[in-house]
């Protein structure tokens, strides 16, 4: 009976909840295995992503230091560019100085050349009317009284105007560089050359000529002494004494140690008056050979280079210190560059009564 009263078990005897139940934990295992690879996914993705940033904030590290450097670097290219400007000013600046010292010193060459045309016209008719009075014949009668004999190529020997008198005659001659030469392209290539082709330049040999002329046309009664100078002063005669111009061993030996000095370095005009004024006794003409103004003190100067002006300057600082009512004698073989000096040493002639020459290339 028991089993006939069993209720039979089918789809419908199951509660709503139990049903419920099983479909809401397969939801929740469903979401759960999604889940899972979306958070591994996810973790990945993030990592990736770090690793990216970490990257780019190097990066952004390294740009940032870059950028300083350039900073730096158009700094210091504004300051090069700011220094290069002030010093394009300061040429400029020289140029216009420049310019203007320039067009001065035509002006004054301008009013010397006029000057000197006089001088020449002055001297050609001195010339002719020294010719026409037999002055010839004059000077070969005193051709046996003259110390030592010297005659100029093809016998010219011209009328100077020198003052050659006097009981002590001081003879400076310039042995600077320039010397070599008479322009400045020629003494830079002379000065490389051996002391043998110095020696036979033709300027330096002119001016050896023009010592030979003066030494052989002093009075008999005189004494004189030779004072080579350049950046410093030498004297050729034994403990800086005069010679007498009668003694003719003794100007033999001068002459001999005068004929085997080389030109070399600058001029230094103020260290050879100075010689002078220190001779004692003191003498009573001075007779220059040089070739135009100096360029040093009695100091070297700093620059390699020495301006119109400071050489000017140069010149009136060593004109202070000659000796009193001393005539200075100049004899100029100019250089080129240097158009002041003739007006220079015409006016210190005037102001010492002296005399003021320049020879023409056949002299003595």
């Amino acid at each position: 009976m028991s089993a006939l009263h069993r209720r039979e078990l089918t789809p419908f005897n199951l509660s709503f909840l139990d049903v419920m139940s099983c479909g809401f934990g397969a939801v929740v295992l469903l979401v759960l295995i999604v889940n899972a690879n979306t958070v591994s996914h996810r973790r990945k993705k993030h990592a990736e992503l770090h690793t990216r940033a970490m990257f780019v904030e190097q990066e952004i590290i390294a740009a940032r230091r870059h950028m300083a450097e350039l900073k730096n670097s158009l700094e210091k290219k504004r300051n090069d560019l700011n220094q290069t400007r002030k010093m394009a000013l300061s040429v400029l600046t020289d140029i216009k100085h420049i310019e203007k010292e320039l067009s001065n010193i035509k002006d004054k060459f301008s009013g010397l050349k006029s000057r000197t045309k006089a001088m020449e016209s002055n001297l050609r008719s001195l010339d002719k009317e020294h010719r026409r009075l037999g002055a010839k014949t004059k000077a070969d009668m005193a051709q046996g009284n003259r110390i030592r004999r010297f005659e100029g190529e093809g016998h010219r020997q011209y009328l100077t105007g020198l003052k050659l008198g006097g009981h002590r005659v001081a003879i400076l001659v310039d042995i600077s560089a320039s010397m070599l030469d008479s322009t400045i392209l020629g003494v830079i290539l002379r000065k490389n050359m051996t002391e043998t082709a110095k020696r036979s330049s033709a300027k330096w040999c002119r001016a050896q000529k023009t010592v030979e002329w003066i030494v052989a046309n002093l009075p008999h009664d005189s004494s004189f002494c030779i004072i080579p100078f350049n950046t410093k002063t030498t004297s050729l005669s034994p403990s800086g004494k005069w010679i007498r111009a009668a003694n003719t061993q003794a100007v033999n030996r001068v002459m001999d140690r005068f004929q085997a000095l080389v030109p070399s370095r600058g001029t230094s005009l103020e260290k050879a008056f100075d010689t002078v004024a220190s001779l004692f006794p003191g003498p009573d003409n001075i007779i220059l050979i040089t070739d135009g103004l100096p360029t040093q003190g009695e100091k070297r100067p700093k620059k390699h280079t020495v301006s119109g002006e400071e050489r000017i300057r140069l010149f009136e600082r060593a004109i202070r210190k000659l000796p009193d009512f001393v005539p200075v004698n100049t004899i100029l073989f100019p250089m080129e560059g240097d158009p002041v000096a003739s007006a220079l040493y015409w006016s210190l002639a005037v102001k010492t009564r002296g005399s003021f020459f320049t020879p023409t290339r056949d002299w003595p």
